[in-house]
């Protein structure tokens, strides 16, 4: 039966893994993701959830479980953050390269050193290369269909890939919200659970992790590269037929608000898309041409879609929770990339901001509106916004 319920990011999270029934899951706890796990063992303890629920010792062993349990055609589910996402690193390429569509939620923290329990992107970015599909929430509602949808998409046949949703560790895992949960009976009318294609079975022997030398390997990767693209439409399509049956819809990979005739338009993935929205709003309302770009998606990165929601501006800003040190930050690289493949040629700049869980104001991102509007930008590869000039010395 649908519900009005009034959770947080986590449990919202927790309460879509549930009716989803994954038959495995792998959980070590993590601050700030541990809650999602916590609430899944009460599901199961209380016989709401039928799964096998694994306590293991260590991020890197959970994602172990979930390798073996997916080989076989098991329907799995874990969560982790920060530090636990990189101890999960070797598994993460194992998981893609196997093809095997495990869902995992990701509490996005900082990493250290220096130690921070509080939100940035850093860690999830970190990992754009890892071979998983890769979805930012803005806020519970759209966590609590996304990792439904992840199923939707991961298992399909044309990507047995493992996808990865990204939650802002506090500012969404913590802070409760009004969701809306769906039908039982509906939901596993969308993510019904089918044999995987390339599952293990005693009947049809196969090989998986095999060894694949010069001769083999890069048509491997080939393959695994042309099937993430494919994801694309898939992510679309999930998306599109989310919204038809319960009336809820994101934009896919992308949410375009206020930019079709913009003059600025800022770029930016999770919660702080909410504060950039409020602050469209009251520019327009001033009567200043500004848009938001919301990316929901990172891996497929939505080239196509994000430079025609952008190519008629006349300033483009990036405001991302990560830098890649000495360069910039890696959503920009993205973006520039795809402008230049395109021919697309608008001034751009980059803003690095909430790093270790500094709050990104509304005036910083008004900020950011004014400079692209002047058309003064900065011509350094990062800006990094609300320094603490004290503390970073004469440079800054």
């Amino acid at each position: 039966m649908s519900e009005k319920l009034f959770v947080s990011g986590d449990e919202a999270v927790a309460l879509a893994a549930r009716q989803a029934k994954p038959q495995v899951i792998a959980a070590y706890p993590i601050t700030p993701q541990t809650i999602v796990v916590e609430r899944l063992s009460d599901f199961v303890e209380d016989g709401s959830l039928k799964s096998e629920y694994l306590y293991v010792e260590s991020e890197h062993s959970a994602m172990a479980a979930c390798l073996g349990a997916s080989a076989i055609g098991a329907r799995t589910f874990t969560a982790t953050s920060s530090q636990g996402l990189l101890y999960m690193v070797e598994g993460l390429h194992y998981a893609s390269g196997s093809r095997f569509p495990i869902v995992m939620m990701n509490a996005n923290r900082s990493i250290a050193a220096p130690w921070s329990i509080y939100n940035d992107q850093r860690d999830s970015l970190s990992q754009l290369e890892s071979g998983w599909i890769q979805l930012y929430a803005e806020n519970a509602q759209e966590a609590y269909d996304m990792v439904l949808q992840a199923y939707r998409i991961g298992e399909d046949p044309a990507v047995m890939l493992p996808v990865m949703v990204n939650l802002d560790g506090f500012v969404l895992t913590h802070t409760y919200e009004l969701i809306h949960t769906l039908d039982q009976d509906k939901v596993d009318a969308f993510i019904p659970h089918k044999p995987f294609a390339n599952s293990l079975n005693l009947d049809k022997p196969m090989a998986t992790c095999i060894t694949a030398g010069p001769p083999y390997n890069t048509e491997f990767r080939y393959q695994q590269h042309v099937d993430t693209l494919k994801a694309e439409e898939k992510i679309e399509a999930a998306d599109a037929d989310f919204g038809k049956l319960f009336g809820r819809s994101y934009g896919g990979m992308l949410e375009s608000y206020r930019s079709e005739d913009a003059e600025a338009i800022l770029v930016t993935l999770g919660s702080v898309a909410g504060t950039a929205r409020c602050v469209v709003d009251a520019y327009r309302a001033a009567g200043k041409k500004v848009g938001l770009v919301k990316l929901r998606c990172m891996r497929p990165f939505p080239a196509e879609k994000l430079v025609a929601a952008v190519k008629g501006a006349k300033a483009v800003g990036v405001l991302e929770k990560d830098i890649s040190c000495g360069f910039e930050g890696v959503v920009y690289t993205d973006l520039n990339s795809a402008m230049k493949a395109r021919n697309v040629t608008v001034p751009t700049a980059n803003y690095v901001g909430g790093l270790g869980g500094r709050s990104i104001s509304k005036e910083d991102i008004g900020g950011i509106f004014d400079a692209l509007l002047s058309g003064k930008l900065d011509a350094k590869n990062a800006e990094f916004i609300n320094l603490r000039r004290d503390l970073c010395g004469a440079e800054c």
